[in-house]
Parts: structure tokens; C-alpha cells; sequence
């Protein structure tokens, strides 16, 4: 029998690069990206739940000013299983508090996962076999697991893990220690890491046994963990940004990967959008009614269902519309829109669009 897992969602993120359709107030989590009705978040929460068993084993950490929407799109969370951070400082601080709470309630052998908010997973009860399986590795081994994802394409987006000596088969997936995690890598070394076959993209999601993440959460980030654990959540102001890899996983000996293929994607940008949804029948991805005179391979987005946008001869475009906010952009820039966004701060007139 695996053991249960608490699922800790982490749905504090930005999603500046769908812009404008992501801001402050109503980031990428909340948004319905693939035409099945539920946001991000809810859907995350849905294909979770089977793992939890219940709402009362499911938890969300989150920013301040999102709290109220992760209310009303989840109205079944228990307001105690919801921790709200009074500021984002990246995932380190968020995945420390919160398992110091998980533990706080079910004591350091309980088993947490933490999963972000805005990915989207094709074979939902593979997925959920494939945590399971990670949580008996987790246990068995006392061992932070993390899933590797196996790559299809020599991706430079996503951070890669090399596995190590392999440590055993668990729910009939093999498990490997960690050798290294390496930053996003330029094409040429990403081909590399492909073509070696033992290494895969870094999900960042981790399973574990709460006392072992807050063992090595003290070993590694002392500072950070004395604050938390005399202050709690009061400690955030005084907290660095950290990540949880450069905080712990790239420094820990009780990293485990699995690498995994249940059909996944990160949903980083307005690409992802045509991953999931384009059709060999049609030249472009259309959220839109859209006439289109010679415009092929381009993504056409409006939140307005009355509007209608027009393009003429345009290859490889992402074409947005939201409220009084246009995005017009190549594909191949899209990771630049944070830059557009970061500008559009700068200037006070436009603060009203972010």
C-alpha cells in the first residue's frame, strides 16, 4: 500500500509571459488555457484530490493578493489548509513554511508534494500512479523525490537532472540518485544532454517524508529555517529570495529522480498554447473569431468572444487581445514579453494594465 500524500499546490506565481491576459490580480493560475473549462488552478486541484483522498489533505500556499481568488476558484479548501505569504520570496521560503505546517499537523513522517499550480498533464491517472510510485521511493528511501521529466526535444526553457547509479523500481519505474541539476542549457549542450539518454527536464516537482526536507532545509538553509521556525510566517520580511534547487536540491545527498513520461508541459508561455491546441487541419491556433487572409502558424487570442480580429499576411505571430491591452509578438520572442512587462512597470501610465 503507498502512502498517502499530502499535495501542497504552489499557486504564488506571475505568469508575465501571458501577458496580457495573465496580471497581478488574475495571474496565469486562474486562467482556462485549453478549452476544458478549469483553470489552471482547478485543474491542478482536480487530479490532485484522488491523491489527498480528500480537500482536508490538500493544501495551497500562495501571495497575499491572491488569496481571495484561490477562495473562490477552490470554495471546498479548508481556509486552515490555505497559507497565504505576505510577500513572494521564490519557492525555498514557501515550500520550508509550509512543510513545517504539514508537520506541525501530521508529524514528520507525513509525506508532502509540492506541485505548481500551471502545468498540464495529458494522462492524469498515469500521473497520479507515477506519485504514488514516487512516494514509496520517498519513504523507502528517505529521500526527496523529484520527477524528471523525459525529453522530447532538446528543449533551452527548462532546467535539465542528470541521473546518477540507479537505487531500485518503484511501482515499476526505475529511480536513480541525483547527479547534478543544471541550469536552462544553451541548443548545442541541450542536444548533448539528449543525446546522452541520462538526463531530463526538472519538472520542480518534489515528493518527501516532511522530516526530511526539514532536516535538510536546516543543514543547508539554517538562517532561513531558525526565522521560520521562531517566527513563522512573520519571518518573510526578513527572508532572502531563495529557490528550493540552489536552497537544497543542488546541495543535498537525498535526491532521488524518476524519470517520467505522462505527457506534460510547463505552460511557460503563449507557445505552449499551440502545443496543446493546434490541429493539422488549420493554419493557426485560434481562441478567437478571426479572419485571416495568408497568416499561417500564428496563435490569436481574444478575452472578448464579440471581437474580432483581423490579420493579413502574417507568419508566426501571437496576436492577444485583453481589455484595452494588445500583445503582438513573433513566437520566437515570447520569453521577452517579461522584459515588455517589466517596461510597462516603469512607467506609471501604464500600471493599470499589469
Amino acid at each position: 500500500m503507498p502512502p498517502t500524500v499530502i499535495p501542497v499546490i504552489l499557486a504564488g506565481g506571475k505568469g508575465e509571459r501571458f501577458w496580457p491576459v495573465s496580471r497581478r490580480q488574475h495571474p496565469k493560475q486562474f486562467l482556462c488555457l485549453d478549452g476544458s473549462g478549469f483553470s489552471l488552478l482547478q485543474a491542478t486541484a482536480n487530479r490532485l484530490l484522488p491523491l489527498a483522498e480528500s480537500w482536508d489533505s490538500l493544501w495551497v500556499i500562495t501571495a497575499g493578493h491572491l488569496a481571495d481568488g484561490i477562495r473562490q476558484q477552490l470554495p471546498e479548501l479548508p481556509e486552515s489548509n490555505l497559507l497565504v505569504e505576505p510577500e513572494g520570496k521564490d519557492t525555498a521560503p514557501a515550500v520550508a513554511w509550509a512543510t513545517l505546517e504539514v508537520a506541525k499537523r501530521h508529524g514528520d513522517s507525513a509525506v508532502a508534494g509540492f506541485f505548481p499550480a500551471d502545468h498540464w498533464i495529458a494522462d492524469e491517472a498515469g500521473y497520479r500512479d507515477t506519485l504514488r510510485a514516487a512516494a514509496k521511493l520517498a519513504v523507502d528511501r528517505g529521500a526527496i523525490a523529484t520527477l524528471g521529466i523525459t525529453p522530447t526535444f532538446p528543449a533551452t526553457g527548462y532546467g535539465y537532472i542528470e541521473q546518477g547509479s540507479a537505487v531500485g523500481e518503484f511501482g515499476e519505474l526505475m529511480a536513480y540518485q541525483v547527479a547534478r541539476f543544471t541550469e536552462k542549457p544553451d541548443q548545442a549542450t541541450a542536444e548533448d544532454f539528449i543525446a546522452s539518454g541520462s538526463f531530463s527536464w526538472n519538472s520542480g516537482m518534489f515528493i518527501f517524508p516532511a522530516g526530511v526536507m526539514l532536516a535538510e532545509l536546516d543543514a543547508h538553509a539554517p538562517e532561513m529555517m531558525a526565522s521560520l521556525r521562531s517566527q513563522g510566517v512573520d519571518a518573510y520580511s526578513q527572508l532572502a529570495k531563495l529557490s528550493i534547487d540552489y536552497a537544497v536540491m543542488e546541495k543535498t545527498d537525498k535526491a532521488c529522480v524518476m524519470p517520467v513520461a505522462f505527457g506534460w508541459d510547463d505552460l511557460g508561455d503563449w507557445n505552449a498554447v499551440e502545443r496543446l491546441l493546434k490541429s493539422p487541419e488549420k493554419p493557426n491556433v485560434e481562441m478567437a473569431q478571426h479572419l485571416c487572409l495568408e497568416t499561417t502558424g500564428s496563435i490569436v487570442y481574444t478575452s472578448d468572444e464579440d471581437e474580432v480580429i483581423v490579420t493579413i499576411g502574417l507568419e508566426d505571430v501571437v496576436v492577444v487581445r485583453d481589455g484595452k491591452a494588445t500583445l503582438i509578438v513573433h513566437k520566437s520572442r515570447t520569453q521577452d514579453i517579461k522584459k515588455a512587462v517589466k517596461a510597462l512597470g516603469a512607467n506609471e501610465k501604464f500600471h493599470h494594465l499589469l
